[in-house]
Parts: structure tokens; C-alpha cells; sequence
């Protein structure tokens, strides 16, 4: 007997689902597309690029929409013969200056065999090679740099390639950017002068509704599963727990995904509301694990004095508390540990992420206004991360309740 079968029941094709999965069409983002379209227009001319920023926060159709729209823009472009038309993507998450930007992507135009080194350059000099690079490709090129907000002020580039060709530095292409963000505040911090070259057309992408959601999982959820697996009444909720949420349309996905390998592992046929819940208490979970471990080796520190007072039931409890706990641990990893101060931001970026609670209190005028903290989410699952921290030395008391609590 097979030990795995394909689903006959639950996915028809769960790939429909994923967030790389590129659809045929584009829901509830007509604005959007209408507004992009006309900014790309200039290209089918045979005009100079103009340069694009796209914003919104994470999973509202930046990206979707872009993939979309410049795979329709390339495959018309070939109807004429004087658009050479090249479309390059780099997506800048670990990316947090211009050289950075500059390096990858002289490496993205390069066949694999003359790839640069990512150090050692000077600036300029990554700078001209990336022009060499642009003029070899030549034509209109359009490179779209995706979440480009995570250079944060270090932004020359974003000036140098739209200006690229009027200054000189191209003979034979016409630059053109494309920058997607998910931060709001980004084009806020631009230079004056990267904000007027960079955002000749702004294109802002707001929060989906509940119906535009509903729309868009109905259209996935009908690819993605066998009839009837996911009914009205589950992809209604789906998007409704999103929009509530975030607006996000990843958010929706992943939750009617996790909803349906559910119903798969238990063995049923169709997705329940029930079904849906635990799937939101699951994708929450997660969430909090992945934001524990991608914490700062100074969040790691607050999150394991945090932790020991709470194995000790000392919580809720103030900064104060904590912060003998934090500088004791720092020191004992070989760590220069912050100030008070700086230490209470990581205790509140742990409540922002919603792994610790923090109450205000006030003791009137004598005691004034302070926060207590503790956790939000059960101290197995923190211990189970902590205890994975590679960064820390833990103090022997402390690994003695990690241990203890674990077993």
C-alpha cells in the first residue's frame, strides 16, 4: 500500500494559493492598474521611462499587480520594432544601502560568470560598471526594485539611474525605476531631490475590504480546491478575519491554505468555520515564533530576562524588574549592555509584536505613571524558541528553569 496518494478531496491544485502564484487576471486593484497603465504608457511610445513608486503595506497587490502588468507590457512592446523592451527585478529585503543596490544589480544584468564582488569597490566605480552593464543590455530597461524602502536614507541611487542618460554616463538605454514599498513613511524620508526623480508617479495601494477580499479567494479558492471543499460561508470568513486584521490578501490566502491542510490531516472532505479558527490560532502562533527568532541579539537578551521572571511567576512586572535580569544575561554573553531606556524600547517592541502584554498604571502623583509587562503567549513556546538562541550565553540558573520548564 502507497504510503502517499495524491489529495482527492481537499486541493485540487494548492499552488493557487501560494503567494509566488501569479493569476490570469487582476481583482479589485482596477484604479490601480488603470493608474500604472497610463505611467507605463510612455514605454510602448518608445518614449523615455517614467519612474514609478508604488506603496501600500505587505500583501495588497504591489507586487501582483507589477508582475502582471509588466508581463503584458512586454509581450506588447514585441508587436513593434523600434521598443527593445528588458525588464529586470531585484528584490532589496537584505539590502540596506545604494551600493548594495548598485552591486546586485550589476550582478542581476551579468551573465553568473562576471558577477563583481559585493565589497571592496568604490561607489562610483559600481556605479560606472552598472552603467556599462545598462548600455550593453541598451533599449528601454526598466528595473523594478522591490520593498527598496529597506535602504532606508541611503538613496543616491535612486537619483543616479533616472538621471543616468541626461547626465551622460548612458548612450544606447533608456533607464527607468521602479520602486515598491511597503513602508509609508519611506517616501516621507527621501532626499527633496530623489523624491522629485523617483516619484514622478505615485501610485498608492490601499487595504482591501471584505467584499474586494471575498472576491479574490473566491477566484483562487475555485482553482485551488475540489467542489464544494471551501463553501461561501468559509471564504466569507477568511476575508473577513483579514480585513479586520490587515487588509491583506496574502493574510486571506494563507489562512484559507492553513484552513484546508487542516481538513486534509483530519481526514474530512469539506473546510468547516471550525476549521478556520484553529487555522488563525495556528498562523498566529507561527507568527510569534518567526518574530521571536528575528528579534535583535538585544531583543533576544530582554525576551530571556523577561522569561526568567516569569518562570519565576514574577510577572507582571516593571522594567525595573527586568533590566538587573537584561544586564546580567548581556554580560555573561560577552554583550555591552544598553541603558535602561534603550532596553524598555525592546520591551515594547515585544508588545507591539503582541508576544508580551503591557499595562499602564499609575500610582497618582507620588508613584506617577509606569508600564508592567508580561507575556501574551504561553511560556512553552517561548522556551522552546529561547532555548534555540545561539547568541547567548545563558547564566546557569537560567538554563537550569529552561531545561526544567521543558521537560
Amino acid at each position: 500500500m502507497a504510503t502517499f496518494t495524491r489529495d482527492t478531496d481537499i486541493f485540487r491544485d494548492e499552488d493557487v494559493l501560494r503567494e509566488d502564484y501569479q493569476p490570469d487576471s487582476i481583482t479589485a486593484r482596477e484604479q490601480e492598474l488603470d493608474a500604472y497603465k497610463t505611467a507605463l504608457q510612455p514605454v510602448i511610445n518608445g518614449a523615455q521611462p517614467r519612474n514609478i513608486f508604488l506603496y501600500g503595506k505587505t500583501g495588497v497587490g504591489k507586487t501582483a499587480v507589477s508582475r502582471y502588468l509588466l508581463k503584458q507590457l512586454q509581450r506588447d512592446t514585441a508587436a513593434y520594432d523600434d521598443v527593445d523592451l528588458s525588464i529586470f527585478w531585484l528584490n532589496c529585503t537584505n539590502l540596506s544601502s545604494s551600493y548594495q543596490v548598485a552591486v546586485n544589480l550589476v550582478n542581476t544584468l551579468r551573465p553568473d560568470d562576471g558577477r563583481i564582488s559585493t565589497t571592496g569597490y568604490p561607489q562610483q566605480r559600481v556605479f560606472d560598471i552598472l552603467y556599462e552593464e545598462l548600455d550593453r543590455v541598451g533599449g528601454t530597461v526598466l528595473l523594478v526594485l522591490d520593498e527598496i524602502d529597506h535602504i532606508g536614507s541611503n538613496d543616491e541611487i535612486l537619483y543616479e539611474i533616472p538621471r543616468a542618460r541626461s547626465n551622460g554616463y548612458l548612450d544606447d538605454t533608456k533607464p527607468g525605476v521602479i520602486g515598491i514599498s511597503n513602508d509609508f513613511g519611506f517616501r516621507d524620508d527621501l532626499s527633496p531631490k530623489v523624491k522629485d526623480t523617483l516619484c514622478e508617479e505615485e501610485i498608492h495601494f490601499s487595504p482591501y475590504n471584505a467584499p474586494e477580499l471575498e472576491a479574490i479567494l473566491r477566484e483562487r479558492a475555485d482553482g485551488a480546491f475540489y467542489d464544494d471543499a471551501a463553501d461561501d460561508a468559509v471564504v466569507s470568513l477568511c476575508a473577513a478575519m483579514a480585513a479586520q486584521d490587515t487588509g491583506s490578501a496574502r493574510q486571506a490566502l494563507d489562512l484559507l491554505y492553513k484552513s484546508g491542510e487542516l481538513t486534509r490531516s483530519e481526514g474530512a472532505d469539506r473546510i468547516t468555520e471550525s476549521q478556520v479558527y484553529r487555522a488563525k490560532d495556528a498562523l498566529e502562533q507561527s507568527q510569534i515564533e518567526h518574530g521571536m527568532r528575528e528579534l535583535t541579539k538585544h531583543g533576544h537578551l530582554s525576551l530571556v530576562a523577561s522569561l526568567q521572571l516569569a518562570l519565576e511567576d514574577e510577572t507582571p512586572a516593571r522594567v525595573r524588574d527586568v533590566f538587573p535580569l537584561y544586564r546580567r544575561i548581556a554580560e555573561h554573553s560577552d554583550v555591552d549592555p544598553l541603558v535602561r531606556r534603550r532596553m524598555h524600547d525592546h520591551l515594547a517592541d515585544l508588545a507591539m509584536l503582541g508576544i508580551l502584554d503591557r499595562h499602564a498604571r499609575n500610582e497618582g502623583r507620588a508613584g506617577g505613571q509606569y508600564y508592567e509587562y508580561e507575556f501574551n503567549v504561553s511560556l512553552e513556546l517561548v522556551t522552546g524558541v529561547v532555548k534555540d538562541f545561539e547568541d547567548i550565553a545563558f547564566p546557569r540558573e537560567v538554563a537550569r528553569m529552561l531545561e526544567e520548564h521543558s521537560t
